[in-house]
């Protein structure tokens, strides 16, 4: 079998045209070359939104996260919390303050068998069923609006 070029021998450009053997020549750069210049048209018909910014971002000091915990964690965590002071036994059962901790937001995950009071900032409404049904309760702080 004859290679395609020995039929072109002594042809400079072997069928190509000029530009065509050379890298991206033929279709006027690489990737995005040329979106300003010679793809300007394509730009703007095709990707009218590919350069400049659009929309806004909040300041990074204006987001608050969310630091959560399940109350699955909460069931297996107690002794440790107990320990440290993060928990205290009161007249009315164990009283965990996660207002004083990173967490502020109380998930539904896992189980909680152990009656217990939690004092956190938000909790959602299956935390809440969980921690019930389990013989205790979930406090929030009321939030005052100055």
């Amino acid at each position: 079998m004859r290679h395609r070029t020995e039929k072109y021998r002594g042809r400079r450009t072997h069928g190509r045209g000029k530009k065509a053997g050379r890298g991206a020549g033929l279709r006027g750069g690489k990737g995005n070359a040329g979106l300003h210049k010679h793809k300007y048209i394509h730009t703007v018909k095709y990707d009218p939104y590919h350069f400049g910014r659009y929309g806004f971002k909040r300041h990074a000091s204006l987001i608050e996260e969310k630091v959560t915990i399940n109350v699955g964690n909460l069931q297996t965590e107690l002794p440790k919390y107990l320990e440290y002071g993060m928990a205290k036994k009161e007249a009315g059962g164990i009283v965990i303050d996660l207002t004083q901790s990173k967490y502020n937001k109380l998930l539904g995950g896992g189980n909680i068998k152990t009656p217990v009071t939690i004092r956190v900032h938000e909790a959602t409404a299956i935390a809440r069923q969980k921690v019930e049904a389990a013989g205790g309760k979930v406090e929030t702080p009321e939030k005052s609006d100055e």
